[in-house]
C-alpha cells in the first residue's frame, strides 16, 4: 500500500485534496493545465489510486459508508458508542450499504489530518459519531464533497447536518421526575462545557429547577470528568436529597462512592441517569434513567446521509429522537425516608 496520500500531492501542487481526487479519478472541473500538474507529481511521488468503491462495483451493489469514532470514546470495554455504531451496522445490511469504521487517532485530530478513507473516497458518505474538535470538523468538510452527517453531536454553524438524542427534554422529564416523587434538593453532575450533549442535559434539569422556583447551589453544580476524558467524581461535603447524572456510568460509578460512605441508594439518597446504559460487566446498578433510542439514532443517520448521496438537497437539518423513562430501583418511593442529614434539613 502506497504511503502516499492525496493530501501530500495536494500540498506538493497547491491545491485542495478535493482537487487532487476529481483530476485522479477523471471527473470534470479541473483545468487541463492543474490535472496535468496533479498526474505529473502523483507520478513522481509514487502514488497509486484506490478503487473509489471497494466492495461492488459503484451502482451494482452495496454503498460504503464511513464511521468515524474518535480514539477518546473508546476503551478497554464496549463504550456507549461502540454499542451504537455495531446498530448502525446491523441497520446497514438492511439498506443496502456497509459501515466501515475509522478509529480518529488523538493524534491525527490535534494535528487535523484527513481520515483516510476520506481522503480516498473509498466511501462515498462519513458519519462522525460524537464530538470532535470545530477545528478538525473545518478541515474534514473542506476537504471533502461528500456528504457528513454527525451523530450524537451538533454545532450551529459546523455541524448542523446532525441527529441527537432528546437531550434537552429528556433530562427534563428526568428532573420532573424527581419532583413529582417530592424531592427538591438535586444536584447535576456532569462537567457541562465537555460536550454538547452534557450541556443540553444540563439545560433540561436547570429548566425543571427554574420552573419549580428551587436555586442551585453552586457545590450540587459537580464535575465528572477529569483533564483526560475520565470520569471523576468528588462528592460534595453537603449532600443533596437526589443526584441527577448525565448518564448511566457517571451514575453508577457515583453510586459507588456513596456506598463506600456507608450512603445506601436508594434509601438515603436517590440516583437517576440518562442514556440507560451500562457496559458487560458493570455491576448491575437498577439504575432509573432515561432510556436513548441508539437504534433509531443510527437508522436515521444512515437515511440522511443515503439521501444526500442521492441528492446533496435532500436530509439536511437537525434531527432529534426521542427516548422514554425507564424505571428501576435507584430512587426513594416518596414517604420513605432515609438515615442521611441532608443539607437545608
Amino acid at each position: 500500500m502506497s504511503k502516499v496520500r492525496m493530501a501530500d500531492i495536494a500540498q506538493r501542487v497547491g491545491v485542495s485534496t478535493v482537487t487532487v481526487h476529481n483530476a485522479l479519478s477523471g471527473q470534470k472541473g479541473v483545468s487541463d493545465e492543474v490535472r496535468n500538474r496533479i498526474l505529473q507529481a502523483a507520478d513522481e511521488m509514487g502514488y497509486r489510486q484506490r478503487p473509489a468503491v471497494t466492495v461492488r462495483e459503484k451502482g451494482r451493489g452495496l454503498k460504503n459508508i464511513g464511521v468515524i469514532i474518535s480514539e477518546k470514546y473508546l476503551a478497554d470495554y464496549t463504550t456507549f458508542y461502540w454499542k451504537m455504531y455495531q446498530e448502525m451496522a446491523l441497520i446497514a445490511t438492511d439498506k443496502n450499504c456497509a459501515v466501515v469504521v475509522e478509529i480518529l487517532k488523538h493524534y491525527n485530530e490535534d494535528n487535523l489530518v484527513v481520515p483516510r478513507i476520506v481522503e480516498e473516497h473509498t466511501v462515498e458518505g462519513v458519519i462522525v459519531l460524537g464530538e470532535i474538535s470545530r477545528e478538525y470538523i473545518r478541515v474534514l468538510k473542506r476537504q471533502t464533497d461528500m456528504p457528513v452527517i454527525f451523530l450524537d453531536f451538533y454545532d450551529k454553524e459546523l455541524a448542523n447536518d446532525a441527529v441527537i438524542a432528546d437531550n434537552f427534554y429528556g433530562m427534563y422529564l428526568m428532573t420532573e421526575y424527581l419532583f413529582a416523587r417530592g424531592f427538591r434538593r438535586m444536584a447535576y453532575v456532569g462537567s457541562i462545557h465537555e460536550t454538547s450533549s452534557i450541556m443540553d442535559r444540563y439545560c433540561g434539569f436547570y429548566k425543571a429547577l427554574l420552573e419549580h422556583g428551587v436555586q442551585l447551589r453552586p457545590e450540587w453544580l459537580i464535575e465528572d470528568r477529569n483533564r483526560i476524558g475520565n470520569i471523576e467524581i468528588v462528592l460534595p461535603e453537603c449532600l443533596p436529597e437526589a443526584f441527577v447524572c448525565n448518564c448511566d456510568l457517571t451514575a453508577g460509578l457515583l453510586m459507588m462512592k456513596l456506598e463506600e460512605r456507608g450512603i445506601r441508594v436508594p434509601e438515603d439518597i436517590s440516583v437517576v441517569g440518562f442514556d440507560n446504559y451500562l457496559y458487560p460487566g458493570f455491576p448491575d446498578k437498577k439504575i432509573t434513567s432515561y432510556e436513548v433510542n441508539t437504534g433509531a439514532m443510527a437508522k436515521v443517520a444512515l437515511d440522511k446521509v443515503l439521501k444526500q448521496m442521492k441528492n446533496t438537497g435532500r436530509g439536511r437539518g437537525l434531527d432529534v429522537v426521542s427516548g422514554h423513562i425507564v424505571e428501576k430501583q435507584s430512587v426513594r418511593m416518596q414517604g420513605i425516608s432515609g438515615s442521611v442529614r441532608h443539607a437545608g434539613e
